[in-house]
């Protein structure tokens, strides 16, 4: 399938997954349908009409979760992802030829601070992040009732060059303002964005993959390893420690992305014989910041 041309539509295309996917599909020589907002807001059908004829549909969609949770912000967060996942679906559904394969996102904040988890051993966070990505899942997974091969990627923290989390961290770092959230035990679970766009080829290439898969790299690290990490790769000092309450000031019940985290581990991409680019975190920080 991969080594055809392709029509992928995507929505969230212009966020930092979403960009660097869409010049590696272009670079594959496919054709990339970039689904904006005004693409939601004319019905299902105007939605089937924009998608007709799309081999992939790729859902990245999302406001982000780093930010002042507001009951409306949570809303945004929501209707975000489960509306046009759900909207998606639907358009496909109009379609008489169907896409092959349907790839959504989800997150590891569906699972409960710490573990390790896996896709089948763990426990799912019972709050509004846990609730959000199993909301989110149900959806995408619609796409099976319409003969869809559907897989969902939950998402560890992306990094990479020119954008994501670790660019947002990158100044106070340089200026030897960067230091650990509390005593910085917090599991942190993360991907290159290498290996994930290596995961999208290889989903969309092989048939045999369905179901949801975790998108972390197999050696997930603590808000102190991360914070070593860049100091290292910066030749800069960490000294510096971020109370929680100061989190929980500016982003309210928001700063429990930042402050708690869990370990996730890619336990059924590594049994079908993935195999990560990027494993420890001080290689890839050392990637991302050279």
């Amino acid at each position: 399938m991969s080594g055809t041309k392709q029509r992928v539509a995507m929505s969230g295309a212009s966020g930092f997954v979403g960009s660097h996917l869409g010049t590696v599909f272009e670079e594959l020589n496919w054709d990339v349908v970039r689904l904006g907002r005004n693409d939601f807001q004319g019905g299902v059908q105007k939605l089937a009409e924009r998608i007709a004829g799309a081999d992939i549909i790729v859902n990245l969609a999302g406001a982000p979760v780093i930010g002042r949770w507001t009951e409306a912000y949570k809303k945004t967060m929501y209707e975000s992802r489960i509306h046009v996942t759900k909207n998606l679906v639907a358009a496909c559904s109009q379609l008489e030829k169907k896409p092959e394969v349907f790839i959504s996102t989800s997150a590891v904040g569906y699972y409960a601070a710490g573990g390790p988890h896996t896709e089948e051993n763990h426990t799912r966070d019972s709050g509004f992040l846990g609730n959000l990505a199993r909301d989110w899942e149900k959806e995408a997974l619609e796409a099976n009732a319409l003969g869809i091969r559907t897989v969902i990627f939950r998402f560890g923290i992306v990094i990479g060059k020119g954008g994501g989390a670790l660019q947002q961290m990158l100044t106070p770092f340089k200026m030897g303002l960067g230091g650990t959230i509390g005593d910085g035990s917090q599991g942190f679970s993360w991907v290159h964005i290498k290996d994930l766009s290596r995961a999208y080829e290889e989903v969309i290439g092989d048939p045999s993959y369905e179901g949801i898969y975790n998108l972390t790299a197999p050696n997930p690290t603590t808000n102190k390893g991360l914070t070593d990490a860049l100091g290292q790769a910066l030749n800069r000092p960490t000294l510096l420690r971020i109370p929680k309450f100061v989190l929980q000031m500016q982003y309210s019940e928001g700063a429990q992305v930042l402050a708690s985290g869990q370990k996730v581990l890619p336990e059924r991409l590594l049994e079908k014989g993935f195999r990560f680019t990027y494993s420890e975190i001080e290689e890839a920080v050392r990637d991302c910041v050279s």
